[in-house]
This record gives structure tokens, C-alpha cells and sequence, in this order.
């Protein structure tokens, strides 16, 4: 499986002499994430406040954590449990820092043909779309939204290894499946945040939404510099704290699309 790894930096944000003294650290965060546009409201003011430059590495969750098990990044931004937890017990990271949360949602065609909508679950509205065998497409990148679609299909006792061509697997970013499944008017599973800064929606709707199963947790984890003495745990720490202040909170918690707010801080200040 091919990842593209896409390199974003705060320089090309700022006017280029403030960030030429500025310290430098990669952190690894997701395609929702860069996606949702948050980034482009926190890392000047991170630059601002920090004299910190810090270049993402935007990829899926699952490339996201190999890049830090590698030492290839100071820090990660995910949004996967169970993938996070395993990072730092195999002493890859330090710790786990939960951060913000949204929530994912079932985006379809407004006609709903297959009915998700009437579901009453995030698992019945899946097993809906399998009996219609209406077009769905999945990322299929081993990202955070991927894994969390594949335990939903798990939890609707269906095995997507079993589907036909109705079910399309792209191995891409979030933004490239949500272009996919406008261009084909298909079902598909994403992040709150990412559908809502999602430009070319053409006849796709939110069509199932709130279940307590789609519960969207990012969590900040910095690599450890006992495996990897060359990574920045100094800046990963600078940002940590950045991140769960308060100034950090009113942007986060201010950060809407048409009045709709795309994220929720959460982080517990020790």
C-alpha cells in the first residue's frame, strides 16, 4: 500500500523573515486534520507565541504513528485509540495527550436511496447501505477514519473482504475519498470538520449522524527520545503546552464553518 506523505510548513504562511530565527520541529498529523483547516488558524499564532515553526507531515493515522515509531517526526497528532495507546506501550512515545474531539458522519446522496438516514444506529445505517449495495467508498488508507469505518462494518457483523464493486476502495486522503464520492454520488464515512470545509460537496449530504460510536478523539503523542535522541522532545513539549492552554482552547472552540463548530477542546491541564 502507497502513502503520500505531503509536507506542510508554517513558512509559507507567515512573512519569511519571522520564521528565519525560528526553532523547527515535524509533527506528524492526519489528512482531517490538514483538511479541516484548523492548522492554517493555530500555527502562526504558535509562531507568534512560541518562535516555533512546525512543519507537518500530513498523512493517514496509521503512516502518522510509523513515522514516529521511525524518529522521522518529534511528535504525532491522531486520531485513533487504540493505535495511539499501542504507540506509547511498545515506548515509541511518551505519552498520550488527548487534545479536541468531533465526531464522524455518514455523508450520502440527498435522495438516501438506501435509507441510512432511518437507521438507528451507526451499524444499521452500514447494513442498510450493504443490502442496497448502494456505491460506498472508504479511504481504505489504514487512517484513523479508515479504522474506525472497518470497526463499524465489524460492528454491523459484515465483512467488507465479502463486498462487491459497490464497495470502493480508494487508498487515499480524506479530501481525495470525499471528491471520489461526489463524483460518483456514493456513501462514504468522514470527519465532522473535514466535510465541513469540504468545497466540492455537489449532491452529498450529511445523512446519519450522532451515534455515540462516532466519537472522533485527537490525541497528541511525542516521540520518545530515549529510542530516538535526534527528536526535538524539548519543542514537542513546547507545543504540548501550547496546545492545552488557553489560548489554545478559544481557538480551537472558535474555530466554525457557518456558525458550526468544528472541533471541541477537551484537553485536562495538569
Amino acid at each position: 500500500m502507497k502513502f503520500n506523505i505531503v509536507v506542510a510548513s508554517i513558512a509559507s504562511l507567515v512573512i519569511a523573515s519571522s520564521a528565519q530565527s525560528a526553532e523547527v520541529m515535524k509533527l506528524a498529523v492526519t489528512t482531517s486534520f490538514q483538511n479541516s483547516g484548523l492548522a492554517e488558524i493555530l500555527l502562526p499564532e504558535i509562531l507568534t507565541d512560541l518562535d516555533l515553526e512546525v512543519q507537518l507531515l500530513v498523512v493517514g493515522t496509521g503512516q502518522a504513528i510509523k513515522l514516529g515509531e521511525a524518529g522521522d517526526v518529534d511528535a504525532v497528532l491522531v486520531h485513533s485509540r487504540s493505535a495511539e495507546e499501542a504507540f506509547v506501550e511498545a515506548g515509541f512515545g511518551t505519552h498520550r495527550r488527548e487534545i479536541m474531539y468531533n465526531d464522524f458522519v455518514f455523508v450520502g446522496p440527498r435522495s438516501d436511496e438506501a435509507g441510512a438516514g432511518t437507521a438507528e444506529s451507526a451499524a444499521q445505517a452500514l447494513q442498510k447501505i450493504a443490502e442496497a449495495e448502494a456505491d460506498f467508498v472508504s479511504r481504505g488508507d489504514d487512517s484513523g477514519t479508515h479504522k474506525m469505518e472497518l470497526n463499524l462494518w465489524k460492528s454491523a457483523e459484515l465483512d467488507v473482504a465479502g463486498f462487491g464493486d459497490w464497495y470502493k476502495a480508494v487508498g487515499a486522503g480524506m479530501g481525495a475519498a470525499l471528491n471520489t464520492a461526489s463524483g460518483l454520488g456514493a456513501y462514504i464515512l468522514s470527519d465532522r470538520a473535514s466535510w465541513l470545509n469540504f468545497g466540492n460537496k455537489g449532491d452529498l449530504a450529511i445523512v446519519f449522524e450522532g451515534d455515540p460510536a462516532l466519537f472522533n478523539q485527537y490525541a497528541y503523542l511525542p516521540v520518545n527520545p530515549d529510542l530516538h535522541p535526534h527528536v526535538r522532545n524539548d519543542l514537542a513539549e513546547a507545543l504540548e503546552d501550547w496546545l492545552v492552554s488557553d489560548k489554545a482552547k478559544g481557538l480551537i472552540n472558535g474555530y466554525q464553518i457557518n456558525g458550526e463548530p468544528l472541533f471541541v477542546f477537551n484537553a485536562v491541564v495538569e
